[in-house]
């Protein structure tokens, strides 16, 4: 195999990981997601925390900025109100839950025509140059955490109720 063939194969083993880890983290938070009541969407640990909604409409809203012409503009939107974001407001489950779609359909669309050579360009992100492979992993970890986040607060917001998202535990003996 030729040097070109060799990064073009490890190119294109990347964009599919890349891919998977956001179908794994999408389907991660959905299966959190799937067992709140519509009010555990808006309770808070505390008067500093963020509810799942919040956490929900800044993801979707940071996917679909970060994603929409990835490679040819700034990845913080004109049109996006981050902070707006932050804001409780009286959103439904279906209209989050549409936000999360769009976002996610960014980060799909923009990775199935996106090519191994892609991967050594550079972008620009809030004014900052990034290359490629740091701007999608640097949002993969974004996403990763407030996933995690998703998780914590409906597992504690089910509590007893809580059906285990992974292998589950053994019984006490």
């Amino acid at each position: 195999m030729s040097p070109r063939d060799a990064s073009n194969a490890v190119g294109t083993l990347f964009l599919a990981e890349i891919e998977r880890g956001y179908h794994a983290q999408k389907s991660l938070a959905e299966r959190a997601l799937d067992q709140l009541e519509p009010e555990d969407w808006h309770r808070v640990l505390d008067d500093g925390s963020n509810s799942v909604a919040v956490i929900v409409r800044h993801l979707a809203g940071n996917l679909r900025s970060r994603w929409r012409d990835f490679l040819t503009s700034d990845g913080e939107k004109a049109d996006r109100q981050r902070d707006d974001e932050f804001e409780e407001g009286d959103h439904t489950v279906p209209s989050m839950l549409a936000e999360w779609e769009v976002g996610f359909s960014e980060v799909y669309g923009t990775l199935a025509g996106m090519t191994p050579a892609d991967l050594n360009r550079t972008i620009t992100i809030r004014g900052e140059e990034l290359n490629v492979v740091r701007a999608m992993l640097r949002n993969l970890e974004h996403t990763s955490h407030h996933v995690g986040q998703i998780v914590m607060l409906a597992k504690h917001w089910r509590g007893d109720q809580w059906r285990t998202l992974s292998i589950p535990r053994k019984p006490k003996a």
